[in-house]
Order: structure tokens, then sequence, then C-alpha cells
């Protein structure tokens, strides 16, 4: 059975408040108000085709050979544009990888809290996630890779990791990453990683691409996307990028099947490749102010416990409530705080562990600082104030 989003479940609750005159702070998706680059919609406004045609099924050229430069010259990574190819957003490039390389029934290894679509797309190809699960304590840091190598069986196809990390934040490390190479490598897997957040790292730390790892040309599969890296969302155009030939004629057969990936969206997302490097360095530098407001103001209430993320914009944080679905939906439907009340996503979903994260919610920093510290005192009010059980805090292990 397709499971609901946690992201979205809530959304009747959150119009039925807006409804009844409150103000609904959103911290439960990843929308981000930053701006979207002009050069985007200055292309769309000088558009002037004749005719709205289907685009190849893999993707414009111009386009998919202008991503494999700025590849090369952005991120020091040397793919052939031919090895790009153009998807309706990075969902549909992670389901059409999924289904080349796996039957129904196979299964995948994904560390747990993970993006929670990761179970529809795994729903739709009929294959069965085995989750290992990385704890809050270490700051969701990569589980060791003796936990990888238990759920291993004959069963087993493949690796899902993000990187940086949706929902947690977490950026994972060189090191921890030529960890999994050897495992993938010992077991002949594959290994997805889907990057769609590489630009959004912060403190110092460089994202590092398994693109560049040695002696995974035919195991690696990585999956992008223009959503967040340029505020398009609404855009969805992402791309799937693999140097094994026999994996990408796979996965052209579902690319023709569904013919082509939106045209106005890929001139969008070329356009979007000319916008400068300072582009990115000020919306870092946005995130990162936001980031320490919220981890520091959450930190600051009596039993919240939550890490400080590496990357992304997203954290989840361990609440003293006795149920994540409940405490979220009584959030929407009983309280408010002037008037004002937060929307938040359930870390509930984003497992596969029966049972966990029903202390946890998964909190995306994606609104102005004003918003964010009226977000926080809202959610300080409702800790006060909500009839659920009392769990006691916990001590975060540095992961520096």
């Amino acid at each position: 059975m397709m499971p609901a989003s946690p992201i979205r479940k809530l959304v009747p609750y959150a119009e039925a408040a807006k409804k009844l005159g409150k103000k609904v702070y959103h911290l439960n998706i990843g929308q981000p108000d930053i701006e979207t680059p002009k050069e985007v919609f200055e292309a769309m406004r000088n558009i002037d085709f004749k005719v709205l045609e289907y685009s190849h099924s893999a993707g414009i050229e111009s386009y998919r050979k202008k991503l494999a430069e700025n590849y090369k010259s952005k991120y020091k990574i040397n793919i052939d544009f031919s090895q790009v190819m153009i998807t309706t957003g990075g969902s549909e490039a992670l389901s059409f990888a999924m289904m080349s390389c796996m039957n129904p029934g196979d299964e995948i290894i994904i560390p747990e809290p993970f993006y929670a679509n990761y179970n529809g797309f795994a729903c739709a190809a009929d294959i069965k996630i085995v989750p290992v699960t990385a704890l809050i304590e270490t700051g969701f840091a990569l589980p060791a890779i003796s936990e990888f190598e238990k759920r291993i069986t004959s069963n087993t196809k493949a690796i899902l990791i993000c990187n940086p990390n949706n929902p947690t934040g977490y950026l994972y490390s060189e090191e921890e990453l030529k960890e999994l190479k050897d495992l993938v490598i010992k077991h002949d897997l594959f290994l997805f990683v889907d990057e769609v957040y590489r630009d959004f790292c912060y403190d110092g730390k460089k994202h590092f691409s398994v693109l560049n790892l040695d002696g995974l040309e035919k195991n690696v599969v990585v999956v992008d996307s223009v959503s967040k890296r340029f505020s398009m969302c609404g855009a969805r155009v992402g791309c799937v990028i693999t140097r094994n030939t026999e994996l990408r004629n796979t996965m052209l057969k579902f690319a023709q099947a569904r013919l082509s990936p939106p045209t106005f969206g890929q001139v969008a997302s070329e356009a979007a490749l000319k916008v400068a490097d300072n582009y990115f360095e000020a919306i870092n530098k946005e995130y990162i102010s936001r980031r320490n407001l919220l981890v520091e103001g959450l930190n600051k209430i009596e039993g919240v416990t939550c890490p400080k993320p590496g990357g992304a914009f997203y954290t989840i944080a361990r609440l003293p409530i006795d149920d994540s679905d409940k405490f979220c939906q009584w959030l929407l439907e009983s309280f408010s705080y002037n008037n004002e009340t937060v929307m938040l996503a359930p870390a509930t979903g984003f497992y596969s562990t029966p049972g966990k994260g029903k202390q946890e919610v998964r909190i995306a920093y994606v609104l102005n600082k004003t918003d964010l510290q009226n977000a926080i005192n809202c959610l300080d009010e409702a800790l006060k104030v909500y009839p659920g059980k009392y769990v006691k805090n916990i001590e975060i292990k540095s992961v520096m």
C-alpha cells in the first residue's frame, strides 16, 4: 500500500487552521523562500518556440552538455553528457534507477531516518526497504558498516543514501563514503546517492561526490535536481547520472515510456546554470544564520534535543512528547499562541522501523528569521501545555 506523506498528510488541518484565522508557520516542507534566479525568468520570457515539441526522452542535448560542463568546472566531476539523463524531478530519477536495477522482491538498504518519499518509490517498484538506524545521539552519522553487512542477503541489490541528508542535515564524509565503496564492491551492489543538496554545506565542510570514487563506475547512480539548488521546485526537473552503459540503456526505456521531461523546465534549468557562484554564497550564509537560530532556540527549550546539521536545510529534533503524529495534528487543531501555530512533519514517516520517530519531528528551516523565531516561540509555548507524556532529554555526542 502506498504510504501517506508525513510532509503533506496534515495539510487539511493546516487549511482548517487558516480558515479559523490562525497564522501557520510551515516548517514541514522544504519549499525555500529564497528567490529563484532572475536568469531563469528572463529565459522563460524570451522563449520564441513556434511549436512546443517533445524533447528527447533523455532530455534536451544542449542542457545535458551544459550540465556535464558544469559538473566538471564546478565540482571536478568528469562525465560525458551521454551519461546524464534529464528526469521529471529527482523523484523520477530515483524511481527509474530503482526499477532499472531491481526486480520485485529485491531489497535496498537505507539509513533511517530517510526522505519519506523513498518509501513511495520503493512501493511503486515493489521492492523492500531494509533500514539501518542512524542515531540522534551521534548527530545521525553513518551507522557502522557492520550494521549494513548484517542486513545484506541474497536479495540485496542496492544501498541508498542522501548526501547531505534529508531529513537530518547530516553531511557524509569522504571517509564514510569510502567505507561504503568497499562494502558495495565486496557484495557487488549498486550505490544510489541522492545529491540534491550538494551546494548546501556549512562550517567550512565540503561535499564529496561518489562520482569521484574510483572503481565504482558500474555501481554508482547519482540523483540530482534543480528544485532546491536554484529554488525551482515547480520546474520539476532533475537528472540521473551513471557511467554504467547497460543501466543507462535500461533507464532510457522507462524514459521513452513517459515520452519526455518538461520542456519549459529544461529551458529554465539550462538558464540557471549561468548563475554566478556568489548566488550560492549568499544563500549559504542565510541558511547558516537560520540554522543557528533554530538549533540554538530549540535546544534552549526544556526537554528538546536538536543536533546541528552540516548541510541541506533540515533537522530532526527530539521533543518531550508521547507521539509526534498526535502532537503535530494537535498543534494545528487545538493550539495557538498569539493566534499563530506551527506545522511540523512527524518523524515516524521518515523511519521504516515500526515505533521509531515517535518523539521526533523533521523541521525545514526555510522561513525568514523573524518567522522562524516566532515559530520557535510557538513551539516553546505549545510544549508547556501539550497533554502528552514528557520524555527526558538526551545528550548529543560531538560529531565534529
